[in-house]
Formats: structure tokens, C-alpha cells, sequence
């Protein structure tokens, strides 16, 4: 059973969430909060394996409840949720120590999965957030800088971080199996100096790359 806990300010965004959730095989909703203070309470009343944090919130905002999470003794995933796909608080959230991002309008099916791979150990990279990303003055730049002296097998993983795959979804585009993608992913990850494969994928989109349609030979 993963147990999830929900942080918003908005009782109806809370109340929608658990909904769904609640409803999902597997999944359970152990607590809510309405600020970061209280998320932080929440995770260590309940011990959660997932929270989904809002971002802009009175008070204690999302980033910094999700800095304090980040500091506690085997802390839970953090997914960082957001309204627009542009939010600028998105970047900030990554480096307080968020495995990822949701916008709140993703689908009923689609955040059920996130969720697991959530929990599951793996950053997760709503499509949505990543596509509208604005990219910062001079990051194309200097993105295709740090990536140009990768492979072209290593292109194409970033690429595919880039759009927010799973290693189960890079293995099944790249025939390759799930093992191979995830020594790949470790591998750039140390290379490019990043934490984790979300600030990897966004990395990749300022550097124009995309998952490729068939695998390179």
C-alpha cells in the first residue's frame, strides 16, 4: 500500500485529489494540510511514502515545507504540484528537493501512475510542465554546451527524459531492456553533475533534444 498524503491550500483541490486516489488500487490517502507547516506535521505523524505539494501557499509555502521535508530522517517523495504549466516556482521546487512535478489538471488514469512511479523511487515529469517550461536566457546555450560531448545513444535517453519516459517506456522505445536504460540514466546523471532524472529531462529540453522515433543505429 503507498500512502500518499496531500498538501493544498484549496479544500476542493484536496478533497478532488482524494477522490482519485482514494478510489486507485493500492493507493491511500493517509492525511492532508492546508500549508507547509502543517505538511510537515502531517509526513511525521504519518509517515507517508508520497506527498503531493502545492506550491503557492499562504504561510509556509510549498518550496520550503518541501526543503524541510527534504532535511528529515528518510524523507517521503516529494511531487511538486502546479497549476500553470510556466509556474516559475517549478525550478525552485527541483533544488529544494522535489523528485518531480504534476499540474493539477493531469488526467484521473495518467496521475494515478505517477504516483506509483513516484513511489517507486523515480522522479516523475509532468508533460504538461515540462512542455510549457520557459526556457531561461542563454540555458539553450548553454544546455547544448553540456550535452555535446554525448553519445548518440546518450542523446537519445535524454531525450526521452526530456519527455518525461519511465526506464520501462525508454527500454520499450529504444529497444533496450529496463536494466541497460537504468545504468544509462545513472551514468548521465554523474556525468552531467545532476540530482535526479527531472532536472536531467529539463536540461534536455533546453538543449532541443527529443525522444527519437526509432532507435539509432
Amino acid at each position: 500500500m503507498i500512502d500518499v498524503v496531500l498538501v493544498d491550500d484549496e479544500p476542493m483541490v484536496r478533497e478532488h485529489l482524494g477522490v482519485i486516489l482514494g478510489a486507485a488500487e493500492g493507493l491511500r490517502v493517509v492525511g492532508e494540510a492546508g500549508d507547509g507547516a502543517e505538511a510537515v506535521e502531517a509526513v511525521l505523524r504519518h509517515r507517508p511514502r508520497v506527498v503531493l505539494m502545492d506550491l503557492r501557499m499562504p504561510g509556509v509555502d510549498g518550496i520550503a515545507a518541501t526543503e524541510r521535508i527534504a532535511a528529515l530522517p528518510d524523507p517521503p517523495v516529494v511531487v511538486a504540484l502546479t497549476t500553470f504549466a510556466d509556474d516559475s516556482h517549478v525550478a525552485r521546487a527541483l533544488e529544494a528537493g522535489a523528485a518531480g512535478f504534476l499540474v493539477k489538471s493531469t488526467p484521473m488514469e495518467e496521475l494515478v501512475g505517477l504516483v506509483r512511479v513516484a513511489a517507486g523511487g523515480h522522479a516523475v515529469l509532468s508533460r504538461e510542465v515540462a512542455g510549457g517550461f520557459a526556457v531561461r536566457a542563454g540555458a539553450s546555450a548553454r544546455a547544448r554546451e553540456r550535452v555535446a560531448g554525448l553519445s548518440p545513444r546518450d542523446r537519445d535517453i535524454l531525450g526521452c527524459l526530456a519527455e518525461g519516459m519511465t526506464n520501462a517506456e525508454i527500454g520499450a522505445r529504444l529497444f533496450l531492456a529496463e536494466t541497460t536504460v537504468r545504468g544509462y540514466v545513472s551514468r548521465l546523471l554523474t556525468r552531467l553533475d545532476l540530482d535526479n532524472r527531472t532536472r536531467a529531462g529539463l536540461l534536455a529540453r533546453e538543449a532541443g533534444l527529443r525522444a527519437p522515433e526509432r532507435p539509432s543505429r
